[in-house]
């Protein structure tokens, strides 16, 4: 059953407060002497609405809604303020609409804005690589200038150090040799664990880019540069003369860059 807004209830209500006592049960109200704007139809379907009702018809359960809708909506349009003979709710010049329906304002676009991560390669992503490749030259080029390589005096072929170790980027290989035979240490484990991180991307295809959601990816290239890292470490600052394992604090630093 469609409801009649409140606020017209109300006006409704204080229009015939204002107008003196209400028309008595069954009749319906009289209209404005001279110029009336009241549609005639309405007038006659309150009244007939009112006459059903009051006849006890069996089918008025079934359209008891209907009719006071039909009621309320006369009593709306009969109402005037003041007996001014223009009803409530009259537009411009006196015309009055039939109430329908109440529809709740809002907006009819439903724009659902996300914010976009992503941007084109060029020129976005390349000239910000290129600018950055460049300032990494010009720093590398200054450096080379004011600061000497530290080289060492020319190769003695008589004379081999020791410890001869290998530059420190090597140095976790050189320490893989001393506990694996050179087939293992020098092959197989570097080859598994290049082949594991070429297929990490196929294993791990989670599209986020934050660290919460990647534990997989993170944990593996964690492990991966903690287990390198050590072995670096270990050849660097852990072996002295022979290779042999020693400790700095108590034989010294056998390590140059």
């Amino acid at each position: 059953m469609t409801e009649i807004p409140e606020h017209l209830l109300k006006r409704a209500k204080e229009a015939r407060e204002k107008s003196g006592p209400s028309e008595p049960a069954g009749e319906p109200a009289a209209e404005p002497a001279g110029d009336s704007r009241i549609p005639e139809h309405l007038l006659q379907r309150s009244k007939a609405a009112k006459e059903k009702a009051a006849g006890g018809d069996a089918e008025s359960s079934d359209s008891g809604g209907g009719v006071a809708v039909q009621d309320k909506v006369a009593s709306v349009v009969q109402a005037t303020p003041g007996g001014g003979g223009v009803p409530i709710g009259a537009g411009p010049g006196g015309h009055t609409q039939r109430l329908l329906t109440v529809v709740k304002s809002g907006s009819i676009q439903d724009v659902k804005a996300q914010p976009v991560d992503k941007v084109h390669t060029w020129p976005h992503l390349l000239a910000a690589e290129f600018v950055a490749a460049l300032a990494c030259t010009a720093f590398t080029f200054l450096f080379s200038i004011w600061v000497n390589a530290p080289l060492l005096q020319l190769s003695n072929p008589n004379q081999t150090p020791n410890p001869s170790k290998a530059p420190w980027y090597f140095l976790g290989l050189q320490e893989l040799l001393t506990m694996f035979h050179p087939m293992v240490a020098g092959v197989t484990i570097p080859g598994v664990g290049l082949i594991v991180l070429i297929f990490a991307p196929y294993i791990d295809k989670n599209p986020s880019n934050k660290p919460e959601d990647r534990k997989f990816a993170i944990s593996l290239m964690t492990v991966h540069l903690m287990f390198w890292a050590v072995l670096v470490m270990i050849g660097s600052f852990f072996r002295g003369p022979g290779f042999n394992f020693t400790l700095p604090w108590r034989d010294g630093l056998f390590f140059e860059l």
